[in-house]
């Protein structure tokens, strides 16, 4: 008797205990909605009517837009009007590399646009980003703010890139030293390859924003990209945003492209 009630205990304690990490796992797993914010979609288009095209196929799909420099000089700020328009939030990818003063402004200008990110160049130097990153913080508040993101090293670049203009610094080394200045100096974050993701998380801590390029789904051609990972892999290591452009894009439905990428994201996570 005694040993059936030991028995039944025993069953009953792990019912019980198995019930526990329910709560737990729901708040580790990641949904889909959650994977699929984190994708950005590259404009990389050169027309306007375009643009209101892919916004309108991807909106809902993905997290947010964004417009570089190709179709920004061509349509100018009715680029991240239309993506707006449809309710979209943009990135907006300029990597600003100028004087303070200039770069400050041009950020102010951005804010006026109401984009959710915007960059400069980390190699612009701490006075850059401290004039930039102070003006932003006194003209916008709360979710109106843009969050300033600093550029480390192109993902096209490589050692032999860097050591051609006269930075003899490894590759990783210098991403770190740049994000560090860039927190230093009132950045929200960075874009950075994703071979770089977790020496910068572990330098500059887990609310800083790591934004990464260089991507491609275990489905997509690598292209021109030298430092690159899967959506997975990148998610896993610690990036908060990953931009995807010609994966998407070029696919013969993007639609069913992009969830396969939320689908590797959910299954990685």
């Amino acid at each position: 008797m005694l040993s059936r009630a030991r028995n039944v205990v025993a069953i009953m304690y792990q019912s019980y205990f198995n019930m526990l990490p329910t709560k737990g796992k729901e708040l580790n797993e990641m949904t889909r909605e959650e994977a699929r914010r984190k994708i950005i979609f590259a404009l990389d288009v050169d027309k306007l009517a375009d643009v209101a095209v892919w916004a309108e196929r991807l909106s809902g799909k993905v997290g947010m837009f964004k417009v570089g420099k190709e179709l920004f000089t061509t349509a100018g700020p009715a680029a991240v009007e239309a993506v707006k328009q449809h309710g979209g939030e943009v990135f907006l990818d300029l990597k600003y590399h100028d004087i303070p003063n200039t770069v400050a402004q041009a950020m102010l200008a951005a804010g006026q646009h109401g984009v959710k990110l915007a960059n400069l160049h980390a190699l612009g130097g701490a006075e850059m980003m401290e004039k930039a990153s102070q003006a932003v913080r006194k003209e916008f508040s709360g979710t109106a703010r843009p969050q300033l993101l600093a550029v480390t090293i192109l993902t096209s670049s490589t050692q032999e890139t860097l050591q051609a203009v006269g930075i003899d610094r490894p590759v990783e080394e210098m991403v770190v030293r740049l994000a560090r200045l860039a927190k230093a100096s009132g950045m929200d974050g960075v874009v950075a390859s994703p071979l770089e993701i977790e020496a910068i998380r572990s330098a500059c801590g887990p609310d800083f924003l790591i934004v990464t390029p260089g991507v491609r789904p275990s489905f997509a051609a690598v292209d021109d990209q030298k430092r690159i990972m899967t959506p997975a892999e990148a998610v896993k290591a610690g990036a908060d945003y990953l931009v995807i452009g010609r994966p998407i894009a070029k696919a013969a439905d993007p639609v069913q492209a992009a969830e396969l990428i939320v689908d590797e994201i959910v299954a990685g996570a």
